[in-house]
């Protein structure tokens, strides 16, 4: 494989060096937060979605923070591969008008107008998500707890300043202004929820925009969302302010014992504050059901800019629109040969092409 590499968990390797990997072996599917980095994923979620998962049929559970949330719901929608496509194409195409002499769109600005675009892609739908045959949405939101439980021009900075504060001290200790709700198809999680603050909300068609909207809303960059449907009051940010890679305690079915995740690289972050910690960024038992499968970092240097899309690309490429969209749709197109090296990969799964996660 030249362009795909795949880590695992010490159970997740036992069992593929027993049985291979088939699709009944998958119990969990996560999806990091991450910003347009996601985008490189899309081969692999429509050959996952489109063709490989549909050789079975047991229920799998879909984990989902921010562009993940929106990847995971997508995926439930009828034809998932047009459902990829066209994500694909409106993320990458997403543009916001500034007046002149200003910088950047305001939060205001950015949450109108990606709202509204989640009604076009979204409405008329809700029921094909909520009503899967097999999959069980959870997607995760950061819901604000004291100084954060609203929003404000002073009180949300100074929030983030005490979350960073005591997220420096223990992860645990950011539940003090922060916690993970989780809104979900099903009653029971595919994860342990005591390794952080954590609250279950049903996903239903009351809530199902207004929680999606919430996973995506970046801090400074979109306002939080208030008063969703069924869940407890507060300002409700993007869910990988708590869980940035999905690093979470998973349970899978002993049946479906396997958790998939396609990720944008080799570390699985805790949180997003997390980031500056590199020693938060080592596996841990909670992974040991995981197979990863990202892209190589020597392959990643042969993208546009030699590196995976992300935010920064905004500011990069500024009012060049059809500059960022040839980096990125370059970038998407390339990744088309992970998916095929994946394929490949599991006519014949072979473990000596495992690396420890």
């Amino acid at each position: 494989m030249q362009a795909l590499r795949l880590y695992a968990g010490p159970r997740a390797r036992q069992h593929i060096a027993q049985h291979g990997l088939r699709p009944r072996d998958v119990g969990v599917i996560p999806a990091a937060a991450g910003g347009p980095k996601g985008l490189i994923l899309g081969p692999l979620d429509r050959f996952l979605f489109g063709q490989w998962l549909l050789q079975s049929d047991q229920p799998v559970h879909l984990v989902g923070a921010s562009i993940g949330a929106w990847r995971m719901a997508a995926a439930c929608l009828h034809d998932p591969v047009a459902a990829f496509e066209r994500l694909e194409r409106d993320y990458i195409a997403q543009h916001y008008d500034l007046p002149p002499g200003q910088k950047r769109p305001t939060p205001d600005q950015v949450s109108e107008q990606f709202g509204g675009n989640l009604k076009l892609f979204y409405g008329g739908r809700i029921g094909e998500v909520l009503n899967h045959p097999r999959y069980r949405l959870h997607i995760v939101t950061s819901r604000g707890r004291h100084l954060l439980g609203r929003d404000g021009s002073l009180r949300t900075p100074l929030g983030y300043l005490g979350a960073f504060a005591a997220n420096a001290l223990h992860r645990k200790a950011l539940g003090a202004w922060l916690e993970r709700v989780v809104f979900s198809t099903s009653s029971q999680l595919p994860f342990d929820p005591h390794d952080f603050r954590t609250r279950q909300v049903p996903l239903g068609d009351a809530n199902f925009m207004d929680a999606l909207q919430a996973s995506c809303s970046i801090p400074f960059v979109l306002r939080p969302v208030h008063g969703i449907a069924g869940a407890p009051p507060g300002a409700y940010w993007d869910g990988g302010i708590t869980d940035y890679h999905l690093h979470l305690r998973y349970q899978p079915p002993a049946a479906a014992p396997i958790v998939l995740y396609p990720h944008f690289q080799q570390a699985v972050v805790p949180g997003w504050l997390d980031k500056a910690w590199k020693g938060r960024h080592r596996s841990s038992a909670a992974l040991d059901n995981m197979l990863v499968l990202a892209p190589d970092p020597a392959w990643v240097k042969t993208l546009p800019n030699a590196k995976l899309p992300d935010r920064q690309d905004f500011t990069r490429y500024g009012p060049d629109l059809a500059g960022r969209m040839k980096a990125w749709n370059g970038a998407t197109a390339a990744s088309q040969q992970l998916a095929d090296e994946f394929a490949q990969w599991l006519e014949r799964p072979d473990p000596a092409q495992l690396q420890p996660l």
